[in-house]
């Protein structure tokens, strides 16, 4: 039992002497810092650029948001669109921006989603609040807001945008 304060009193003391650390590591650390946020600046420039040249290719025609998300409606049903916590009811087909087909959707067995609530690409989240029942869509969701940096570890690259063909066929309170 005698130890026990002894050994508060050694980690009490420890702990106050931690301080910052030495300029020379700081700098060290600092500048790589500044290194890897100068090639992810590049990096989301080519992927820009990648995702502005897919719709030059394609003759798309849409619009970007402010989060890097384009999209194109294809079909425009008049309706309230989609809002979080609803259950959207989509046929899709996930698409790379070279073509290469990842997933979609069996069209006698329609996906189901909460939006803003299930574990489903945040670009998809944001992009479906855009659609009312009846829409179908083009979005092309940058990899920041699909996969990110490892991709999906199965069909989406590291870092790859993805291309979603989507049809929002209902939304309801419940699955």
């Amino acid at each position: 039992m005698s130890r026990w304060p002894l050994f508060l009193a050694v980690v009490m003391v420890g702990c106050r002497q931690g301080g910052d650390a030495p300029s020379a590591a700081r700098s060290v650390h600092d500048d790589q810092r500044q290194g890897l946020i100068e090639a992810n600046k590049r990096a989301e420039r080519i992927e820009a650029g990648d995702i502005r040249n897919y719709v030059r290719r394609h003759g798309l025609s849409g619009h970007t948001s402010g989060t890097g998300i384009f999209w194109q409606l294809l079909r425009d049903v008049p309706g309230d669109t989609a809002r979080p916590e609803q259950w959207a009811h989509v046929d899709f087909r996930i698409e790379l921006l070279d073509g290469t087909v990842c997933y979609s959707s069996d069209p006698d067995d329609p996906v189901a989603f909460q939006v803003a609530m299930d574990d489903v690409e945040s670009g998809l989240h944001e992009a479906i609040q855009h659609l009312s029942p009846g829409d179908s869509a083009v979005f092309i969701l940058p990899s920041y807001r699909a996969h990110g940096l490892i991709g999906d570890l199965d069909k989406v690259p590291m870092r790859s945008s993805v291309v979603y063909h989507i049809g929002l066929l209902s939304v309801s309170d419940k699955p």
